[in-house]
Order: structure tokens, then C-alpha cells, then sequence
């Protein structure tokens, strides 16, 4: 049985970088980068997450991460046009 609550998500941080990540719950994911748990990515401790830019659901974890792993190799152009900037 598929377990399709996979979400591939970036997250724009204060100053202006993307980190893109997955998870099943996306609402306590961001709750966790934004605030001081351990839990949240090292990479906002610098620059704190300021919004979701983009979410896409997929159907199982390995999908999801493998999806993760082409929109990280993205340019930040291509990450732009992703997002619809």
C-alpha cells in the first residue's frame, strides 16, 4: 500500500535562498525550521524560513526523494521558473 502523503517542498528563507526538502506533514515541518527545535535544518539557522514558494505532492517516499534530489541539481533560474517567478 502506497503511503501518499509525501510532500516535496522549498522554502524561501529571509534572505532569499531556497531549501527544498520533504516530508508528510508540511505545516509541522516549517513549524520545525522556524523555530528553535533540533529538528529544524541547519541551514536556517543563518537565515530564518520565511515562506513556502512550492509544494508537490508524490505518491511514495522514494519518489519524493528522488524528486528532492532533481530540483536540488536545479539552477537557481530554473528553481525560479519552478516556482513561477
Amino acid at each position: 500500500m502506497p503511503d501518499n502523503n509525501w510532500t516535496v517542498y522549498i522554502i524561501e528563507s529571509t534572505d532569499g535562498r531556497f531549501y527544498t526538502g520533504i516530508t508528510t506533514d508540511l505545516d509541522r515541518r516549517f513549524g520545525e525550521h522556524a523555530g528553535d527545535s533540533k529538528k529544524g535544518a541547519r541551514f536556517f539557522r543563518t537565515s530564518g524560513p520565511s515562506k513556502i514558494v512550492y509544494r508537490e505532492t508524490e505518491l511514495c517516499r522514494s519518489s519524493a526523494s528522488k524528486r528532492e534530489a532533481a530540483i536540488k541539481k536545479l539552477s537557481r533560474a530554473d528553481k525560479l521558473k519552478l516556482i513561477g517567478r
